[in-house]
């Protein structure tokens, strides 16, 4: 029987890690940072997020230890837990990694219409207000199809991709955020809040997960590691992909409101590059920040898509769903049908615009700490020590507080009836698919 090809190493599981998470929020929904929390309420809210996460960043770098399984919660849940749980774990899961592919597939051409306005092109329809032009449908559908192709080809490629591109944003975030606060000012952090101070950090918390969600995609590729590897690199990589993360969001925030006044970049469609460009003025700056952009987006669309396959393939490995999406590409070692299922989810997605890009943030919030909470929940129970047990414990505290502020109707920032809407239609497909399996 044809397995998995073993070819990653620490290295790449960095990249995989700190690229699932990072994507290109900080570019083009920096105005929705700054309008939840302001400044110095948008850096404490990712610190603490951050913060918050490191439990259960230990918790799975002790179960992927463990369990290196692709299926990762599907196993780690399956282990102490009923299959229905196992299951939706893994299904809910799957909806975190798999939203954020049609997202940054849409976000592309955002993104390249600051350089090339005429983007903005040929209007085919609207979704909720929205436009949807033929050139960005054409662009979001390309990038899918290239994603597709690249993990169809191998995890080998995949990985070659992840970490160029990975680097690459690392190298130009040094460039531009030196040159941001070499002249930026600190009179432009006022007022250091949007509303209250706690009320600033409480809505921006609320958002942290789906930001910060990837650093656990590790897991996912777990049965792909080279022979070689040893298992405590998974723990290392984690707990520094979690680290890199929380950095880079701070000091991108920081930057942004120290350059200039945020309450003026908040208009602005890419206040990021908008900022920047005030500040230092010239084109260079922009194009700088693009090509960040972009590279920051091909990898996070990379690392979801490669996430949601292994999860699909899990599922369909272990009986849950169709048994064809576990058929593993004979030459190229892939789970080749679960990449088509995923690719195809996407470039449908593609077609409902910008639309989704707010919205998506808040599903995939709630879905990413579902996930979370169950693992942790797992892992307690799995735990030999009681410091295991604390651990696990204070993990599953966090996780269960992040999907209560999502649920519960008097927090601020809670579900609305459009994301409680996607989120159930998501459970009903999965019991469904469940039923059919």
């Amino acid at each position: 029987m044809t397995q998995l090809a073993r070819k990653l190493r620490t290295v790449d599981y960095f990249t995989l890690g700190f690229g699932t998470m990072v994507g290109v929020g900080w570019l083009i929904l920096m105005n929705d940072w700054l309008e939840r929390g302001g400044p110095i309420g948008a850096v404490l809210g990712f610190l603490l997020g951050g913060i918050i996460l490191l439990p259960i960043g230990y918790v799975y770098g002790q179960l992927v230890m463990a369990i290196p399984d692709a299926g990762s919660e599907l196993a780690y849940t399956g282990k102490v837990f009923p299959p229905f749980v196992s299951y939706f774990t893994a299904w809910i899961m799957m909806l975190a990694y798999l939203i954020v592919c049609p997202w940054e597939a849409v976000a592309v051409g955002r993104i390249l219409t600051y350089i090339f306005p005429w983007l903005d092109t040929i209007e085919l329809y609207r979704v909720s207000g929205q436009p949807v032009y033929l050139p960005h449908l054409v662009l979001g559908l390309a990038l899918t199809a290239l994603i597709t192709w690249i993990n169809i080809r191998g995890i080998q490629i995949s990985a070659r991709f992840q970490n160029w591109a990975t680097f690459g944003l690392l190298a130009l975030f040094v460039v531009f955020i030196a040159a941001g606060l070499a002249k930026g000012s600190p009179a432009h952090l006022d007022p250091p809040f949007s509303y209250s101070g706690l009320v600033s950090v409480l809505l921006v918390l609320q958002i942290v997960p789906y930001y910060m969600t990837g650093f656990e995609s590790v897991a996912k590729c777990a049965e792909e590691a080279n022979p070689e590897f040893r298992a405590r690199g998974f723990f290392r990589a984690i707990l520094a992909s979690l680290t890199v993360g929380v950095i880079f969001y701070c000091v991108i925030i920081f930057v942004v409101g120290y350059a200039h006044p945020w309450q003026s970049t908040i208009l602005q469609p890419l206040p990021t590059a908008w900022a920047l460009q005030q500040l230092l003025g010239g084109e260079w700056i922009v194009k700088l920040i693009l090509t960040a952009a972009l590279l920051s987006l091909l990898k996070i669309f990379n690392g979801n898509f490669l996430a949601a396959t292994r999860l699909l393939f899990a599922l369909g490995r272990s009986g849950m769903v169709g048994g064809r999406v576990a058929l593993i590409h004979p030459r190229n070692q892939t789970p080749v049908i679960a990449a088509l299922v995923i690719g195809l989810f996407t470039a449908a997605g593609v077609f409902m615009g910008r639309a989704i890009l707010v919205p998506i943030s808040e599903v995939g919030s709630m879905a990413s700490a579902c996930g979370w909470l169950a693992a942790c929940a797992a892992y307690f129970i799995l735990a030999s020590s009681t410091r295991e047990r604390i651990i696990a414990f204070a993990g599953e505290g966090v996780a269960f507080c992040l999907v209560a502020m999502k649920i519960v109707p008097l927090v601020p920032g809670h579900f609305n009836r459009g994301e409680w809407t996607a989120f159930l239609l998501w459970i009903g497909l999965g019991l469904v698919v469940k039923r059919r399996a």
